[in-house]
C-alpha cells in the first residue's frame, strides 16, 4: 500500500476488505468505496470543501434526538428514501403504491373503534376517511390494522409541539369481515419539513423550498400480507408537484368530496395488500 496514486488508491482500499467474513457487508463496503472515490474524482473537492462536508454531516448527527431524525430528513430530501422504497416495494397488480415513512412516525398510537376521531383536542372533525382493505384480487381482508397519523393545522406533529395532546391525530383501526375502515379527522394542510438545521440550510443553498403537500400517513398491516407504508395526497394542493421529499405518486392523489348528509368532506380510498412469499 505504499506510494498510492490516484489510479491505485481505490483498489488498495477495496483490497483491505479481503478479510471480511460477511459477504453482504463486503459487497456493500466495496461498492461504497468505489462510488465514493469516483465521486471525489469527479468533483475534485478542495480540502476546505471536504472539511465543510464533514462538518455538515457532524451537524446533521448533532441535530438528531428521540423525536427528530435529521439523517432521515437528509435521505428524504435527496430522494434516497423514495428510491429505496421503490426498490423494496416493486408492486404487483392490485397492490397499493407505497410512499415515504417520514421522520415523525411513532409507535404506540391508541387502538380506536371504527369510525372514531383521531383528534385529541377540541378541534371539530372536518374530514371522514373511509374505504376497504383488500388483497390483490379485491377480496376484503379482515383483521387488517391501519396505523394513521398526520400534522395539526400549524404544520406540526404532536411530538414536535408541546401544546398538542400526546398522540394527537394518531390512531389505529382494525377491519372487520368486510375489510372496511373509517375514521374522522381534520383536513391536513401543507407544511414545511423542519428547516432550522443543516438539511434546511442545504435546501436554501440549492434554491429549493422545504414544503410538503398536505397528506395523511398510513401503515397497513395484516397477517400473511406484506406491510404497506403509504400516504394520501390532495389534488389541488400547491405543492403536490414539488414535494420536498419526493413522496407523491399519481395513484395516491385524491380529491375530497362533500359528505353525504353531513357537513365537511370525505375521502374514500381502498388499500390493496400483497401476500407474503
Amino acid at each position: 500500500m505504499r506510494d498510492l496514486t490516484e489510479a491505485t488508491a481505490t483498489e488498495a482500499v477495496v483490497g483491505q476488505l479481503a478479510g471480511c467474513d460477511n459477504p453482504r457487508l463486503k459487497q456493500v463496503m466495496a461498492s461504497l468505496v468505489r462510488h465514493l472515490h469516483a465521486f471525489v474524482r469527479d468533483i475534485e473537492p478542495t480540502d476546505a470543501e471536504w472539511l465543510a462536508a464533514i462538518r455538515f454531516l457532524t451537524a446533521t448527527g448533532k441535530m438528531c434526538d428521540d423525536t427528530r431524525q435529521e439523517f432521515i430528513l437528509l435521505s428524504d430530501t435527496l430522494g434516497v428514501s423514495t428510491l429505496i422504497e421503490l426498490i423494496n416495494n416493486r408492486k404487483s397488480p392490485g397492490a397499493t403504491e407505497t410512499s415515504v415513512l417520514g421522520p415523525f412516525y411513532v409507535e404506540g398510537a391508541p387502538d380506536l373503534p371504527m369510525g372514531a376521531s383521531i383528534i385529541r383536542n377540541d378541534a371539530t372533525p372536518e374530514l371522514r376517511v373511509h374505504g376497504r382493505v383488500h388483497d390483490a384480487t379485491g377480496k376484503p381482508i379482515a383483521g387488517a390494522m391501519l396505523d394513521v397519523w398526520q400534522t395539526a393545522p400549524n404544520g406540526m406533529y404532536d411530538v414536535q409541539d408541546p401544546n398538542q395532546p400526546v398522540m394527537n391525530l394518531r390512531g389505529k383501526f382494525t377491519t372487520g369481515a368486510d375489510g372496511a375502515y373509517e375514521f374522522l379527522t381534520i383536513l391536513p394542510t401543507p407544511y414545511p419539513i423542519p428547516h432550522d438545521g443543516p438539511v434546511g440550510a442545504l435546501l436554501t443553498a440549492t434554491g429549493r423550498h422545504p414544503w410538503r403537500p398536505a397528506h395523511l400517513h398510513f401503515i397497513v398491516t395484516a397477517p400473511g400480507y406484506r406491510s404497506l407504508t403509504t400516504a394520501l395526497y390532495f389534488e389541488d394542493d400547491p405543492y403536490v408537484d414539488s414535494d420536498a421529499v419526493f413522496g407523491v405518486k399519481d395513484a395516491l392523489v385524491v380529491r375530497p368530496l362533500p359528505r353525504d348528509g353531513a357537513d365537511g368532506l370525505r375521502v374514500c380510498y381502498d388499500f390493496g395488500l400483497e401476500r407474503k412469499g
